[in-house]
């Protein structure tokens, strides 16, 4: 019988990652990952990144998924060391969402476009049944161009690297788990939904050495460090009271079980470089309002075939810190 797909696929764990893996083989890509492209052009490197949009409930304390999709395919380019220009927008819309409704998720993708400095180029509609979608459902696609000076990869993290995380962790997967309502949970949690373009432009201004740039979605910090330390072969330690947390997040998960280092953010972004740059970047991370909590939360021990993450707690154990497994909180981007 053959395998199926279930909802952990799409969760941004193992499951999700060996899925893309087994995808990309059968298309025959270049690229490990099939959501993201580089090419090499006269007039330079263009990044080339699409991605898909399912957020339940759509709109969250500090976000919709018309913001989401911008900010989230902006994003994308940006961890390739990008300049987002232009981006498409493709909508699948249920049968009996209301008009008003639609036009302020389109409102919300109008004022991230204009704020992240990119233009929606093309886009398609497509209207389905009741019950074959979950109200609206957006499809984005990319593209920019790469600083000439930049050269980042998931591929790229070295021994001696600092990891830098750009503000606190968690806040837009708990913002969509407290307005589920499956917990009747009051909390006062934004998401971080942002573009982070500010933080390369300076970065790049400022001539910053970057090795890897990942930003935390689905499957939150420790999935992201899982994925930059199996793709370099490096051991990464990352040290517990130095990741930024939000109370109300904090506390939610506690509540919850929940572990905070597994969801997803929509406004950060961990930072690889030499650890000689590491003060001069957080310096400059934080004189940038979506930046000004950043803080180094870790370094990169060592080689490592198979890759790993461990987190020195704060009663000074050690414990691994694996990929994610299972489904901790679906659709939340």
């Amino acid at each position: 019988m053959s395998a199926r797909i279930i909802l952990e696929h799409g969760a941004g764990g193992r499951l999700m990652h060996e899925l893309i893996r087994k995808i990309s083989r059968r298309l025959n890509t270049p690229s490990r990952s099939v959501d993201k492209a580089m090419f090499k052009t006269h007039a330079g490197r263009i990044a080339f990144t699409a991605d898909s949009f399912v957020m339940k409930p759509p709109v969250v304390k500090g976000c919709d998924i018309g913001m989401l999709s911008v900010n989230g395919t902006v994003n994308d380019l940006v961890t390739m060391g990008a300049k987002p220009e232009y981006l498409s927008l493709s909508l699948i819309i249920e049968e009996g969402l209301e008009e008003d409704f639609l036009m302020r998720i389109i409102g919300s993708v109008s004022d991230a476009a204009r704020r992240s400095g990119v233009k929606i180029a093309t886009g398609d509609v497509k209207v389905v049944e009741k019950g074959s979608c979950d109200k609206i459902f957006i499809n984005t696609s990319g593209v920019g161009r790469v600083y000439s000076n930049i050269r980042v990869s998931t591929l790229n993290a070295k021994p001696g690297d600092a990891v830098i995380v750009t503000g606190s962790v968690g806040d837009h997967g708990a913002a969509v788990l407290a307005a589920r309502g499956e917990f009747q949970l009051e909390t006062e949690v934004l998401s971080d939904c942002a573009p982070l373009t500010s933080i390369l432009e300076t970065l790049v201004r400022k001539k910053i050495i970057l090795h890897t740039l990942i930003d935390p979605t689905r499957g939150g910090l420790a999935t992201s460090l899982n994925e930059v330390a199996e793709s370099s072969r490096v051991a990464i330690e990352v040290e517990e009271e130095k990741i930024p947390l939000k109370e109300g997040v904090s506390s939610l998960c506690e509540v919850l079980g929940i572990d905070p280092l597994y969801l997803g953010c929509e406004g950060r972004l961990i930072i690889f470089t030499p650890l000689r740059y590491a003060e001069e970047t957080v310096k400059v991370l934080r004189r940038l309002e979506i930046s000004r909590d950043a803080c180094v939360i870790g370094r990169v021990s060592g080689r490592s075939k198979a890759g790993e993450v461990r987190l020195l707690t704060r009663v000074g154990g050690v414990r691994s810190l694996p990929m994610l497994h299972g489904i901790p909180l679906p659709r939340i981007c």
